[in-house]
């Protein structure tokens, strides 16, 4: 079996990669900062750590630090990166970090597989939804538009519906595909495009397969409750839990594609493993889109806890209206289907949450923190 090294492997979507990875008999390294926004002020104690910490090789490492790239990469067969900043919001006020982080890591592998020896034959890069910005719409009179981030001018009067960009008509939302424009709209999704072009192109030229799976709202089981920057349903469930109020940005009509850690592992396997996955770009989603304010309710009814709404109407500059998964491609190529409903995995995730001590609610400093950058209104 080849050998396996995933970057950010101790992080959510990566322990549980590299536990299922470990059940079809391969050899799993990780390389991982244990960042405390992940991880908490005692990462070697963390459960996301934990649960592969006897079970893989692992390898203490910042992407950013060559050193630590050329111990991981020595020996490995396949290359999963997931390492990476993520959050729309923070990464509007930490661009240094960010982009130090997610471009400046993935270009010293680059470097290494390019200048270096080495045995890697593939390697997998964990791109985003949020690269495309806003989703795809169609306009009755113009066909397929793709508009551009919305003015604050005209969210500040509770206008957050998008129009044509031509004859300001009503548009019809439509799943997002491939081929859709690229217009992330934060500096997190410049980060994930340029890792995505990077990895693709770089590979390309050293005739290493690559592959790039544009993943969108993750959630499940080992997501981190106490991060407030990520993952809205845990964000929520802290809140809940904790018997805070939630306010609800926009008129709550906002939607997102919400798919299941399992699933988004079952996807990336699949890349890993077909051949058919070679040089191309993936969505890994649902295909569905589920409005914010529904997330608050399905939440509220699986604790069976009520705590008080506000549809407040405040919003973030740069967050999208909706964006959702258009699955045709991976399930041609790869076979992919999602197997977990929104209401399957919510069910699993708040039994899950329900287990978990209640972590302490960080939420409103991070929007304070928003506040004082003007990027909160």
């Amino acid at each position: 079996m080849e050998n396996i090294l995933i970057t950010g492997g101790a992080g959510f979507i990566g322990s549980n990669l590299a536990l299922a990875l470990l059940k079809r008999g391969y050899p799993v390294r990780v390389m991982d900062a244990l960042s405390p926004q992940i991880h908490g002020d005692n990462p070697e104690s963390s459960p996301l750590f934990l649960s592969i910490k006897d079970k893989v090789e692992f390898v203490f490492g910042d992407v950013r630090k060559r050193e630590d790239w050329e111990k991981a990469i020595e020996g490995q067969d396949i290359i999963v990166h997931l390492a990476a900043e993520t959050g729309t919001g923070q990464s509007m006020y930490e661009v240094e970090k960010y982009v130090d982080v997610n471009i400046k890591g993935t270009a010293i592998l680059l470097d290494l597989l390019a200048n270096k020896q080495h045995k890697v034959k593939k390697v997998v890069v964990a791109s985003s939804r949020a690269i495309y910005g806003e989703g795809r719409y169609d306009c009755e009179m113009h066909g397929e538009v793709f508009p551009e981030e919305r003015l604050d001018s005209l969210m500040s009067k509770e206008m957050f519906n998008l129009q044509c960009p031509y004859c300001s008509g009503v548009l019809n939302l439509k799943a997002t595909h491939e081929q859709s424009k690229i217009h992330p709209t934060s500096i997190y999704g410049i980060t994930k495009q340029n890792q995505e072009q990077m990895v693709l192109v770089g590979c390309k030229s050293l005739n290493i397969p690559a592959v790039a799976f544009r993943y969108q709202n993750v959630y499940g089981p080992g997501q981190s409750l106490s991060n407030p920057y990520t993952g809205i349903l845990s964000i929520f469930s802290t809140r809940i839990l904790n018997g805070n109020p939630i306010n609800i940005f926009e008129d709550g009509k906002e939607s997102r594609d919400f798919v299941y850690i399992d699933d988004v592992v079952s996807a990336t396997i699949l890349g890993i493993e077909k051949e058919e996955s070679n040089n191309q770009v993936f969505n890994v989603g649902t295909g569905v889109n589920i409005s914010v304010l529904h997330v608050v309710e399905s939440l509220m009814k699986h604790y069976k806890k009520e705590v008080n709404i506000d549809v407040s109407g405040n919003y973030r500059l740069g967050d999208i209206r909706h964006n959702y998964a258009d699955l045709e491609k991976i399930n041609k190529l790869l076979g992919y289907t999602p197997s977990i409903t929104f209401d399957e995995g919510v069910s699993r995730f708040t039994k899950w949450v329900e287990s978990q001590e209640v972590q302490r609610d960080s939420y409103n400093e991070s929007i304070e923190e928003m506040k004082k950058k003007g990027l909160f209104k």
